[in-house]
């Protein structure tokens, strides 16, 4: 096992080394110069993406850096006691790579990959490989508490699985979402859409319970053109600026300054989304050629980051009306010992909210209301794991006290954390009871996912039977 780990260090370690948008950068070019696509072409959507991400991630820093000091002084004029430190998902992740094990669970997952496009259990070739430090962090979990690499490296592979099987299913959903042709190749295998079925599942009772929720129902978009300015993402922004201002006691300058930078925040998220798509249309073409000439035209999906999604108005206009509403949760609720800082903007969230209920903003904000609680539960739960991480590999937050704990709020895939808990106290202590809160917890985790992807695919063919029907028409 020593050996797999050392090799898949020397063969990632100097590209993820790079960091994100570098890395990405390389990759999705010399993907495209696989598929034979000209080589201007290749540089231009390999720098797109690089351009994107480095976009998305700068607009995701100034927007919590800026707000992070408003809500430290709310939490000091209140005099509320929320402990630990929410440092956003940039630190989690250099603490994540900064494990040999990353690099070990990483050939896992590209080795599970490529024999799953072999034996056609999956369509989607998953190139964002930066984020796999997300799914890594279940296996550190574990081993965080048991020390044992073969549960580990079992959950690892059983996530991985998943993800790859959800990317397929939810492609027909960005389609229609982003208006895609189905020749565009974009899907993600990103761990926060993990979050799908327990959404669907919510979803599905409010479909069922409380239909008349969605005559309530509006469409960003359309209120954009009806109420001109005040219903538009720069209006949203500047309204949630304030807020954050006016809730942390800031000086007029400063409600002021929060204003503009939420508003021009959300703007700028919409107009990065749209790199993303326009990023992988060189590498779409080759991989169109390519695998028509070498798979009889067998159709491929090319998993990125989900940013591309983020052109879609009803994600940011529900991640600006959960944020206060968590600040809010936060400040109440047993068991939590965050306040909400680096992941008060919940990106690890509202995607999946918008691919579930496809943009129905009364449901995105109840059902993220609903979901609040667990990220919150989630990032208190691995605080120690990632406060004694952070020491051990040297990325312990300049400025704190060495006794703080820290951790991300929103951090993606909330349910995996848990669960990589309960697999990790089996692996320290094979009892009756924790064989049988792992087996419990894992059956009805894998039963839900397989309930998600028959309501997928049934969706998906309703999506085919109405392009049917307009085609005929």
């Amino acid at each position: 096992m020593q050996t797999i780990i050392e090799f898949a260090n020397t063969i990632f370690s100097p590209l993820i080394s790079l960091g994100a948008a570098p890395m990405m950068f390389i990759l999705i070019t010399l993907f495209a110069l696989l598929m034979k696509v000209k080589f201007s072409r290749a540089i231009e959507g390999g720098l797109k993406l690089a351009i994107a991400l480095t976009g998305i991630g700068a607009v995701i820093n100034i927007l919590t850096g800026n707000f992070a000091p408003a809500l430290k002084d709310f939490v000091k004029s209140t005099g509320i006691e929320l402990s630990i430190t929410d440092v956003g998902w940039a630190p989690l992740a250099t603490i994540t790579w900064g494990s040999a094990y990353t690099l070990f669970f990483l050939l896992i997952l590209v080795i599970i990959n490529v024999v799953m496009l072999l034996i056609n259990k999956t369509d989607t070739l998953d190139v964002d490989i930066f984020n796999f430090w997300h799914l890594s962090i279940t296996g550190l979990l574990v081993m965080f508490y048991s020390d044992n690499l073969f549960l580990a490296t079992v959950l690892v592979t059983v996530l991985g699985v998943m993800k790859f099987i959800n990317a397929d299913v939810m492609k027909p959903t960005f389609n229609d979402l982003l208006d895609m042709p189905e020749s565009n190749p974009t899907t993600t295998t990103h761990l926060n859409f993990m979050l799908n079925p327990l959404i669907m599942l919510f979803d599905k009772i409010f479909q069922k319970l409380f239909p008349f929720i969605d005559k309530y129902d509006f469409d960003a978009a359309q209120l954009n053109e009806k109420i001109g300015f005040w219903g538009s993402k720069f209006a949203i922004g500047v309204y949630l600026g304030a807020f954050v201002g006016i809730l942390g006691q800031q000086p007029v300058q400063t409600i002021f300054t929060l204003a503009f930078i939420g508003g021009v925040a959300l703007e700028l998220f919409s107009v990065v989304g749209t790199w993303f798509i326009a990023a992988v249309e060189p590498l779409s073409q080759g991989i169109t050629n390519f695998l028509s000439a070498k798979f009889h035209g067998r159709k491929f999906n090319i998993g990125i980051d989900w940013p591309f999604l983020a052109a879609r108005p009803e994600m940011w206009a529900a991640a600006n009306v959960i944020a206060p509403i968590m600040l809010v949760i936060a400040l109440f609720l047993p068991g939590n010992a965050i306040l909400p800082l680096g992941g008060i903007i919940a990106i690890g969230l509202t995607p999946a909210l918008l691919v579930v209920t496809r943009g129905k903003i009364m449901r995105m904000i109840i059902i993220g209301t609903i979901m609040v609680p667990v990220f919150l539960w989630s990032g208190t739960a691995i605080a120690p794991f990632v406060t004694e991480t952070a020491q051990s590999v040297g990325a312990f937050p300049a400025g704190l006290d060495s006794g703080a704990l820290i951790t991300h709020s929103t951090l993606e895939g909330p349910v995996e954390k848990f669960i990589a808990i309960i697999v990790g106290r089996l692996g320290e202590s094979f009892t009756i009871q924790n064989i049988l809160i792992a087996v419990g917890t894992l059956t009805a985790y894998i039963g839900l996912f397989v309930w998600y992807v028959k309501e997928m695919k049934k969706r998906n063919a309703a999506y085919a039977r109405e392009k049917e029907d307009t085609n005929a028409a």
